[in-house]
């Protein structure tokens, strides 16, 4: 097959995936306006209609999903091989590009940073902060971190991290202001600091379970967040109350700078996990970096 047509059909992916000109452009190093012309010229040798087109957004049809669930992974082995290829040396060499949230940096990814930059001074690690559930292979990254419960089953998930739970936790000039609930229906009349984990998303609801049952309660309060770093600091600040992963708080509860309010009521989540596709190349680099997260607990 001729070169530019191979090329055509790479671009076709990128657009298929992305559902926007715009961003596969980008992606491509090309114009929106070339990649429209590429893709019109490949329709016509097909032809068949591959993209339905409005004035805000661009979709596979019937023939293109069908085109693009069939020629995309074999793209994908291609790249996975040729850097597989690169890596074939004796040290694990590449970069790795990985979604999480910010608190997972800073509980089980930071504390193995430091050795593990120092052991494979070849590999760099890319992290991108969303609390919005991104889509690995849409976006192109190599693994994302989410709690186990939360993934696909098409995905190889790797534990890292035991079993946690969230903890509700405020300053001790908060409670001098306001007497701690006794329960967590109680909140309904204390100042919460609340996270919104997606922008078009829904304010996080506090779960809570006691004796079978289980329960959420939402609490209202001037700040909402996306990130669980700055609902911590609200709390340490004394505005309100925070829900926020007790290991997160541990340092501050053990200083007394913080204190923790209904912890009979809060239920242990499943671990978190780093997460890939079934069909990633394992390459040198990417096969260390899970060694060194992987839970061993």
């Amino acid at each position: 097959m001729a070169q530019s047509k191979i090329n055509d059909l790479q671009a076709f992916v990128a657009v298929a995936q992305s559902q926007s000109f715009t961003k596969a452009a980008a992606r491509l190093g090309i114009t929106p306006s070339a990649l429209s012309h590429s893709m019109r010229a490949l329709e016509e040798r097909l032809g068949v209609r591959l993209l339905a087109r409005t004035t805000r957004n661009v979709a596979p049809t019937e023939a293109g999903e069908r085109l693009m669930q069939s020629i995309a992974p074999l793209f994908d082995q291609i790249a996975a091989e040729v850097e597989a290829l690169g890596e074939l040396r004796e040290k694990p060499a590449g970069t790795i590009r990985v979604t999480c949230t910010d608190d997972t940096i800073e509980l089980y990814v930071r504390p193995m940073l430091a050795q593990f930059l120092m052991d494979y001074p070849d590999i760099t690690l890319e992290f991108f902060v969303d609390y919005g559930f991104t889509n690995v292979i849409e976006e192109r990254f190599d693994a994302g971190i989410r709690l186990g419960e939360a993934i696909s089953k098409d995905m190889i998930a790797v534990r890292i991290s035991p079993d946690w739970r969230l903890a509700v936790v405020g300053s001790p000039g908060y409670f001098e202001r306001c007497p701690p609930p006794k329960t967590p229906y109680e909140l309904t009349k204390h100042t919460c600091v609340n996270i919104r984990h997606r922008p078009a998303g829904s304010i996080y609801a506090w779960e809570f379970a006691k004796d079978g049952k289980e329960f959420t309660v939402k609490g209202e309060g001037q700040l909402v967040f996306n990130s669980i770093l700055h609902v911590l600091n609200a709390a340490l600040d004394g505005i309100g109350l925070g829900y926020v992963p007790e290991e997160l708080a541990a340092p501050y509860l053990a200083d007394g700078r913080l204190k923790e309010v209904l912890a009979e009521w809060c239920p242990y989540f499943q671990g978190f996990h780093l997460y890939y596709p079934n069909r990633r190349q394992a390459s040198p680099a990417f096969s260390a970096f899970v060694e060194a997260l992987r839970y061993r607990g």
